[in-house]
């Protein structure tokens, strides 16, 4: 069971989120003879303070912060329906199953726009602006095609005990905005994306 407390951002801003160890590896981070002055100060309490950030993030899991009801499809979906459930439910991506739960690929935005014949990363206006040019549509391609044809394989996962401090870096290493969450037979449990890590309240710690 997950012991949810105040965030720990204000915690660690108001001082009471920082612990000793933290001002202890703080003050390590300092070459020489400390020498309090309010520079000194200011970059103990730098130092501190991501110390704090890294050892928080380090203790929530995806499964602190995952969405559970996850929008999926199979692979063998057409593009239309997933391009309607996407619209639907307002996301920007969907893992993509293999019919039994097993994550195969994920389906995003940009996965629809590369083929649509973007030879580089575009932004949805211009496709908008092709059709309005008369220029034909540039769907008519993947019409008939299926989820398999244009997710993105292997598919970028990770496991419910995932710290965020380990998600963080995937997102930013990956550039993705969004990672399923999978059990150990690679089945969808989740999903995590940017939002939730802005918007996830960082916990102290856990209790069973």
């Amino acid at each position: 069971m997950v012991r949810n407390q105040e965030d720990g951002q204000d915690k660690i801003l108001s001082g009471e989120g920082i612990s000793d160890d933290d001002i202890y590896e703080a003050m390590k981070d300092i070459p020489g003879y400390l020498d309090i002055t309010p520079g000194d100060l200011k970059e103990l309490f730098r130092l501190a303070y991501r110390h704090a950030l890294r050892r928080i993030a380090s203790a929530v899991r995806a499964r602190h912060i995952m969405t559970g009801t996850v929008h999926s499809v199979a692979a063998d979906t057409p593009l239309k329906d997933v391009a309607d459930l996407m619209a639907e439910k307002n996301v920007s991506g969907v893992p993509v199953h293999d019919g039994t739960g097993t994550v195969v690929g994920v389906i995003s935005e940009k996965d629809f726009l590369r083929h649509m014949g973007a030879t580089e990363p575009v932004h949805a206006m211009r496709v908008i602006s092709a059709c309005l040019q008369g220029k034909g549509c540039v769907a008519a391609p993947i019409r008939s095609a299926q989820a398999r044809d244009i997710m993105s394989a292997p598919p970028i996962t990770v496991t419910e005990d995932t710290t965020l401090f380990e998600i963080m870096g995937l997102f930013n290493e990956k550039n993705i905005n969004r990672v399923p969450v999978v059990d150990h037979s690679k089945r969808l449990t989740g999903i995590v994306s940017r939002a939730d890590v802005m918007t996830a309240r960082l916990v102290k710690g856990t209790e069973a």
